[in-house]
């Protein structure tokens, strides 16, 4: 264990520990280049007692190979202060710096771009909306070798310890590599590994005194687009000519296998081993190993076998960005473990929000200062909602009682790592859950919030966070069939009946319970009003389980069908106009949504004045939305407020937080609905929309703004 702690020699540079932070995006800069307070407070964060070198997200060379509108620019003079915050912001913190370098070739963005993305020949990135690019011409090749050389200028002249460039992954130099993509019949095309050579030469010649990193995929994954292990030897052998220092292994690529470029955390660890031990024989290189490496005892044997010489972490960073300095100190029980979910940190960004976490909605956010005025909280709720605000309110030194009416913290949440490839999850729930054990929260264990206790506490404020409650569906005949809901299905509160059961609701949960039903052998039937599945699931992690359930030969997944009846000896349903008639079902589980649960009833209002009403209670979304976003009405923008943050003196405007917000409904495809009808929206988004005279949506499809 004490090898990950040692001091580490990177070329003429001397490195505090052998951990490194990853060219993970963020989405906190501007689109001109201008660097926020938001960045620099995340890569502070990051670098405080953490990784010895802490890498930025990447950035493009020149403006046609960006990926992202708020991804740093280097392309011009004022760039350079601004990334100069950055890379002040790490050496404040006794870390070193590195830029990473790179260009998207055929995974650029052309509505960020401005046109078709360029790539060696025409290629159609799959996972960028099916982008074609077009070919690059020599001048245009040229040009982006420039643009590599001003970059490394430019990074030396903001104080860069260390550039990394991307080799990998897909993208422009993989590209040129790829004999399957790099069809030109120029010099480029007959010598695939020119533009690499040239690429590094370039940034050589602009900034000759700094190290450089290689960022490559030991695997690509993609039999049929990927670039295959073998194409990568010249590479490494350019590396060791050229004097780079090391070799970042992660793996897939961005156009053509995006779950194993994104480590997934369904996908099996057997191939990324086998790829890390690939590179580590035909390299004399250091080699630095990325991806899910957050487990202690993974990466202890990865470094003592020799497989790596150092190790990247990312994620977990997010979820606990005092991880390494907790392991050092022997504080693993203090530990919040990320659990790999992607929703937080990849689906906000796919969303055009800025980077977070479900575990951790602080990341990125200044740091919590102690309230001048502590108060009296009661909080009503034990799940993530009410573990998170029982927290951060802590931490403010108010005085918190946390009231859970189960014998269980975590709410919904607590179900969810039994979900197929969510297993993982358990650690990050239970980390949560030991944050708030091992906190100061006194924490009341199947005790309802009523007026009783509110008597009994004398809170000054009360924070209502007691969930929401299953949507039941108003069919004929439903009465009469063995239901379970889909809670009911995954506390095992009652037994399924097979062999055929029928799933009322395909949106997150619903199609991870078909999947899992189907595994367990079960003839399922699962349909959904709408004709989109898997809800707001993120985008990855659908695909994987469509795939999966895709091969269970007892599963029919049947989108836009409603089920009209329950009858003796059938199931009526209608799909698009036309009546169908199933045969019965041994049982049913409805997975139809979610509705608020109750708000405080009168008795507890007039026992407390100062009620605030958060996670889905007030309205249900996915799990991020719960801790950490409201909607603020008055700027019309995303404010990334930690509830606690607004829990400030008694007498202040801001305590009240319904008085200046409302919470946006960003599921619009978990509204729950009948055929032509919703059955139920966000209290505050109606009122809100008519407030800013435009229409309710209750007849059209909700648009994020």
């Amino acid at each position: 264990m004490k090898r990950m702690f040692e001091a580490f020699k990177l070329g003429n540079l001397n490195l505090v520990n052998r951990f490194v932070f990853p060219p993970v995006k963020i989405g906190r800069g501007k689109p001109d280049g201008t660097v926020t307070d938001h960045q620099t407070t995340f890569y502070r964060q990051i670098a405080k007692n953490g990784p010895g070198v802490v890498i930025t997200e990447p950035v493009s060379v020149t403006a046609d190979g960006r990926e992202h509108p708020k991804q740093p620019c280097i392309h011009f003079p004022e760039n350079v202060g601004e990334l100069r915050k950055i890379a002040d912001v790490i050496h404040d913190e006794d870390r070193l710096a590195c830029l990473h370098l790179n260009h998207g070739g055929a995974a650029s963005n052309p509505k960020i771009i401005g046109g078709p993305p360029k790539a060696p020949s025409v290629m159609t990135c799959v996972a960028r909306q099916g982008n074609v690019s077009e070919a690059l011409t020599e001048q245009e090749i040229h040009s982006i070798l420039d643009g590599y050389e001003s970059a490394a200028q430019k990074a030396n002249q903001a104080g860069f310890d260390i550039i990394e460039v991307q080799g990998g992954h897909g993208f422009l130099i993989s590209q040129f590599l790829n004999g399957k993509l790099n069809k030109r019949e120029d010099r480029y095309g007959r010598d695939r590994s020119l533009f690499a050579r040239e690429a590094l030469s370039a940034i050589k010649q602009g900034a000759p005194d700094i190290p450089c990193i290689l960022r490559i995929s030991g695997n690509e994954m993609s039999p049929e687009f990927g670039i295959r292990q073998e194409d990568l030897l010249p590479l490494l052998k350019l590396a060791e000519e050229m004097g780079i220092k090391a070799i970042h292994v992660g793996m897939g690529n961005a156009c053509f296998s995006p779950p194993w470029y994104f480590h997934h955390t369904s996908l099996p660890e057997k191939p990324q081993i086998d790829a890390l031990s690939w590179v580590r024989e035909h390299t004399s290189l250091s080699v630095i190993v990325a991806g899910r490496m957050g487990r202690k005892e993974k990466l202890i044997k990865l470094l003592d076998q020799g497989l790596a010489d150092l190790v990247a972490l990312g994620r977990p960073l997010l979820a606990d960005p005092d991880l390494i300095e907790k392991w050092k100190n022997g504080r693993d029980e203090e530990i919040i473990y990320c659990g790999y979910c992607l929703q937080g940190c990849l689906h906000r960004m796919k969303s055009g929000e800025p980077l977070g976490c479900n575990l951790n909605p602080e990341i990125g956010l200044p740091e919590l200062s102690p309230t001048s005025n502590p108060m009296n909280v009661l909080i009503a709720g034990g799940g993530p909602a009410g573990m998170s605000a029982a927290l951060y309110m802590s931490r403010r030194d108010h005085k918190v009682t946390l009231a859970e009416k189960t014998g269980h913290l975590g709410g919904q949440f607590a179900l969810a790592w039994q979900a197929p490839g969510k297993e993982k999850m358990k650690e990050g729930l239970d980390s949560i859950k030991r944050s708030v054990r091992s906190s100061e929260i006194s924490i009341l264990m199947n005790r309802a919030v009523d007026e009783a206790l509110i008597k009994e506490i004398q809170p000054d404020l009360l924070v209502w966070a007691v969930g929401a409650v299953q949507n039941i569906p108003k069919i004929k005949g439903l009465d009469n069939q063995h239901v379970m809901t889909c809670m009911d299905y995954y506390r095992e509160e009652k037994k399924v009946k097979g062999p055929r059961i029928l799933v009322i609701g395909v949106g997150q949960v619903g199609l991870e319970i078909t999947e899992k039903l189907g595994k367990e052998g079960y003839d399922v039937v699962a349909v959904e009003i709408i004709d989109q599945l898997g809800g707001a699931m993120e985008a990855i992690t659908k695909k994987l389980a469509l795939v999966r359930i895709e091969q269970l030969e007892k599963v029919t997944l049947m989108p836009q069908t409603a089920v009209k009846a329950f009858k003796a000896d059938s199931v009526e349903m209608e799909k698009d106009g036309e009546i169908l008639s199933l045969e019965p079902f041994q049982s049913v589980i409805l997975a139809s949504g979610m509705l608020s649960a109750p708000e405080p009833d009168d008795g507890i209002k007039k026992s407390i004045a100062n009620i605030e009403i958060i996670g889905d209670v007030a309205i249900p979304v996915v799990l991020l939305f719960r801790i950490s976003q409201i909607w603020t009405k008055s700027e019309r923008q995303f404010c990334e407020v930690i509830f606690a943050r607004t829990l400030r003196d008694k007498n202040n405007d801001h305590c009240n937080i319904s008085k200046w917000c409302r919470y946006r409904y960003l599921r619009r495809t978990e509204n729950f609905r009948t055929p032509g009808k919703i059955l139920r929206r966000g209290p505050g988004l109606v009122n809100f929309y008519k407030q800013q005279g435009g229409s309710t949506g209750r007849n059209k499809k909700t648009k994020r703004s």
